[in-house]
Parts: structure tokens; C-alpha cells; sequence
């Protein structure tokens, strides 16, 4: 199928699922993860109506971002940083992205904020949080309380970031259904910290890709990350 199709078949399918939950689909952000894709499928993206993309690598995106800003001067589009951020690389993602969801400690936070401290406005940023369990994804152990409050605190005392809510990563499963608990265990987490945080905004739920997306809209992203349902399969 085409680009196009693909993409209204996405945009469907998030507006049938808000539908079942009796959400407005507008409260619900596409972002189009266009990591191993070329510029040229971003701009045919971007004339499609897409306006999120999300990215995972520093190093392939820099490149991109720069060639799509230059092609594309809309100060609409979006770029948001998915993929872990090693502190290292905090200046680079601070430049040159407009949001990250994946925050998973204090150290980064603070990195994150000394580099943002130059921008017209606060870096929105999300806190990565490890919901599954599993060892090998990233993100903030959803079982130590402790943790997630000294990080959540660190980020409420930087004016120079904004921190409006929480990411995480279903595993993969074979039914989109077994997903579900993750993502209810991140809206309860949000809820939580919500009522404990109440000078934070709280907004955003970033949860949900191509092969569970609608039962995280079911469950209340606001973000949902969706790659392979709209370009195909990964290039590279």
C-alpha cells in the first residue's frame, strides 16, 4: 500500500479506538517514527499532514533534521527523541529535538537542562518508565517509588524543562491485548504521581506502536509511536 493509505488506515484505526473509549481523537498525537527512513519520505510524509516524527538514534537523525529544516520551514513539525539518551549526547538532543520521552534519571535530567537553559522555551520531556520489567528495555523501574520521585523532582526544580508525563514500552506480544495492563499500569502510575505532583501538568501518555496502538488509545495515550504501519518495513 501507499504512504497515503497507510497512513489514513492508522489514522482510522486511532480515531475508531478513541471512539470505543469515548475519547476525542484530537486528544490523541500521531507521531510517525521515522527512524533508517530518508528525508525524502519525511517531506512525502510531512505533504501527507504528518507533523510529529519521532526518532531513536542521535547520529542518523542529526543529519535528517537538518536537511528536513532546510527543505521545510514550518515551526509546526515536531521532532521527538524515543530512543534512549545516554548523557553524553544530552547536548545534541537538547538542540536539536522538541521533545524527549525518554528520561530515566536525575543524571540525564540534569544534563538535559543545562543544555536547554539556551532555548526560547522549556524542553518538554517525559520520564521513561520500565512498566514490564523486562531487563532489556530502558526506563525508570516502575516499582521503586523512591526512585522515580527524585527524578521527578530533580526535573520540577529546572526551569529550563518541562516535564508533562510519562513513556513506556510494551513487550512484545502475539495479541495486542496482553499489552492492556501495561498500559493501565502507566495510567494508574500517572494518575498517581498526578496527585502527588499537583503543580505538574500530567498531560501526556506516550504508550502504544504499530501492533498494540489501539488498545493503548483504549487505555489514554495521548502519544502514540507508529512506524512500521505507516512507512513499511525499516529501511537499512
Amino acid at each position: 500500500m501507499s504512504l497515503q493509505t497507510n497512513l489514513r488506515h492508522v489514522q482510522d484505526r486511532i480515531a475508531a479506538a478513541a471512539a470505543r473509549a469515548g475519547r476525542d481523537p484530537a486528544s490523541i498525537t500521531l507521531v510517525a517514527v521515522s527512524k533508517t527512513q530518508p528525508v525524502d519520505v519525511l517531506i512525502q510524509a510531512y505533504d501527507l499532514g504528518v507533523r510529529h516524527f519521532g526518532e531513536n538514534r542521535v547520529e542518523e537523525a542529526a543529519p535528517k533534521l537538518a536537511a528536513f529544516r532546510r527543505a521545510v520551514a514550518d515551526p509546526s513539525v515536531v521532532f521527538h527523541m524515543i530512543g534512549h539518551v545516554q548523557s553524553r549526547k544530552a547536548d545534541e538532543v537538547a538542540a536539536r529535538f522538541d521533545r524527549v520521552h525518554s528520561v530515566d534519571s536525575v543524571k540525564l535530567v540534569q544534563r538535559l537542562a543545562r543544555f536547554a537553559a539556551g532555548r526560547p522555551s522549556p524542553l518538554p520531556v517525559l520520564l521513561e518508565v520500565n512498566v514490564s520489567g523486562e531487563a532489556s528495555k530502558y526506563g525508570l523501574d516502575v516499582s521503586r517509588r523512591a526512585e522515580i520521585d527524585r527524578v521527578v523532582e530533580a526535573a520540577a526544580a529546572l526551569t529550563s524543562l518541562q516535564l508533562d508525563g510519562l513513556m513506556t514500552m510494551a513487550p512484545i506480544v502475539t495479541e495486542p491485548e496482553q499489552a492492556r495492563p501495561v498500559f493501565r499500569a502507566l495510567r494508574a502510575l500517572r494518575d498517581e504521581l498526578a496527585e502527588r505532583y499537583p503543580s505538574l501538568t500530567w498531560a501526556h501518555l506516550s504508550m502504544g506502536m504499530t501492533d498494540d496502538f489501539e488498545v493503548a488509545v483504549e487505555e489514554g495515550a495521548t502519544l502514540v509511536r507508529v512506524g512500521r504501519a505507516i512507512f513499511g518495513e525499516r529501511q537499512g
